[in-house]
């Protein structure tokens, strides 16, 4: 039975149930649910810590989360936000973003990223590049020994600190799969979830090997630049086998951190507004319904609470050459430096002026000609060629021969062309041009009708050189032949000799 009065435009409802009345305040009821409403707008206290050497690929991967398209790359600590919007409740806030460097110098920045105040309300994400696969061991063991030593400093309660590891175990033990019959966009999404899950679900103890080591963060571990995997297997020869061991090893450490795991390329788009979504669903809990990815190589996504070793043991199938327990870098090495590259960034620096002028004498000196003795006519070009006395009989044995040997290259007939070509430079300015010529350069004489006439003595100067160099040339050539023939003729006795 149930009877409504209404007094001062106050509705009150009694009813009767199981003989009891109950008495309620309507407007009470509906201030009480604008007031739930209102507690779960988007808080905006959140925060994303994004961690990992230099050229990892934070800065492209916060970039295209964030929509930009020119991504510009700082130093030290970064600070950006990135948009959330509930779509059904037309609620927006923004995602703090701090980019931490790769520099180890810079790591002591993180006091303002991850203090006490920010603790509960971070989620850690820690990028590792496909482009550099073999760093992944010594990168990853890296930021993690860093977040761990930097939380143990951080002056928090023992409730607090405790409080936040239990919240991941629970994620773990209460980890549904995605894609349930609520309506994405639902309100009660949200507020349902994590309590029907409570209630209707019994927790399970943790997988084997999972949240091994408990910081209280929530992590993910994003590989960016999937799109490299084509180079490796063309220029390293990387194959399934190579990339199955090293996702079964990224997979097992982010199982013992309790993380998850996302293989995204932004210059092929892939996994990026995935990422984003889940994001939001781990710091907001919006809705995220995407299952877990492992078939394709370059696109894997791993959510937290969703792996096993059961799981992965299924890439151990197609490990042929190598074992899962086998050390990573001992299957996934690095390849040998390429010698071009590193001759090309050699700086080169020249040699001293005065160095390379000594070294250049040294070395004239070194390839110095012996020295010969030079000819009268080399040595003093302005002098006469004295006429020599023919050697008796010289002139008169046209019929011998000259051997073939003597050749222009050779001492003698050097000697010959030389004194011979100096001869014909160095005649005079006064040699006729022929018997009745002109002398050139020599003063003219009148003569009879004013026609110039030579010195009676210019033919008998001309002739006489002209007989002084055939008489040289000649001397010279009786001396070679004679020279050659006495060398025929030791030979011949030395071989009658024997």
């Amino acid at each position: 039975m149930e009877i409504t009065s209404q007094t001062n435009g106050i509705t009150a409802t009694t009813r009767k149930k199981d003989g009891t009345e109950i008495k309620e305040n309507l407007w009470s009821e509906i201030l009480g649910e604008v007031q739930k409403q209102g507690s779960t707008k988007l808080p905006s206290n959140k925060s994303v810590l994004v961690v990992g050497d230099n050229a990892s690929g934070k800065t492209s991967l916060i970039a295209k989360l964030q929509g930009v398209e020119d991504p510009k790359k700082g130093s030290g600590l970064e600070y950006a936000y990135i948009d959330v919007r509930d779509e059904y409740r037309d609620d927006l806030t923004r995602l703090g973003v701090w980019v931490l460097d790769g520099d180890p110098g810079h790591t002591n920045l993180l006091k303002f990223a991850l203090n006490e105040s920010s603790y509960a309300h971070t989620l850690v994400m820690l990028t590792v590049s496909m482009n550099t696969p073999w760093s992944w061991l010594e990168q990853l063991q890296h930021w993690l020994k860093i977040l761990a030593e930097h939380v143990d400093k951080l002056k928090l309660e023992t409730e607090e600190r405790q409080a936040a590891r239990q919240k991941l175990v629970t994620a773990w033990q209460t980890y549904c799969e995605a894609g349930d019959d609520l309506d994405p966009g639902s309100p009660m999404k949200r507020s349902t979830r994590l309590s029907s899950a409570d209630d209707e679900l019994d927790a399970l103890p943790l997988p084997e090997g999972a949240l091994t080591t408990n910081l209280g963060l929530d992590i993910v571990v994003v590989v960016t630049k999937t799109d490299y995997m084509s180079t490796l297997e063309k220029e390293f020869d990387y194959r399934d086998e190579h990339f199955d061991f090293m996702q079964q090893w990224i997979r097992r450490f982010c199982l013992a951190h309790g993380a998850s795991l996302f293989y995204t390329s932004v210059k092929e788009d892939k996994n990026c507004d995935l990422l984003y979504k889940y994001l939001t669903h781990r710091i907001y809990d919006l809705p995220f319904r995407t299952p877990a990815l492992v078939v394709e190589k370059d696109a894997v996504l791993i959510p937290a609470g969703w792996d096993n070793m059961k799981k992965i043991s299924i890439l151990y199938e197609n490990m042929q050459t190598c074992k899962p327990d086998d050390y990573y870098t001992d299957i996934v090495v690095p390849p040998p430096q390429r010698k071009t590259a590193t001759n090309r960034e050699t700086e080169v620096h020249p040699e001293d002026e005065q160095t390379f002028l000594a070294r250049q004498q040294q070395l004239l000196l070194q390839g110095q000609a012996p020295t010969r003795g030079e000819s009268p006519m080399r040595s003093q070009p302005g002098a006469k060629v004295s006429p020599r006395t023919p050697i008796s009989g010289s002139q008169g044995s046209p019929n011998k021969k000259i051997d073939a040997k003597l050749t222009p290259g050779t001492p003698g007939g050097e000697g010959v062309l030389a004194n011979f070509f100096n001869s014909l430079l160095n005649k005079k300015s006064g040699t006729p041009g022929g018997p009745t010529g002109d002398v050139s350069g020599s003063p003219r004489s009148p003569g009879v009708g004013g026609i110039a006439r030579q010195p009676p003595n210019g033919l008998e100067e001309g002739a006489g050189e002209k007989m002084s160099v055939r008489t040289d040339a000649a001397a010279e050539l009786d001396r070679l032949t004679r020279s050659v023939v006495s060398k025929k003729e030791a030979e011949y006795a030395a071989q009658s000799d024997c």
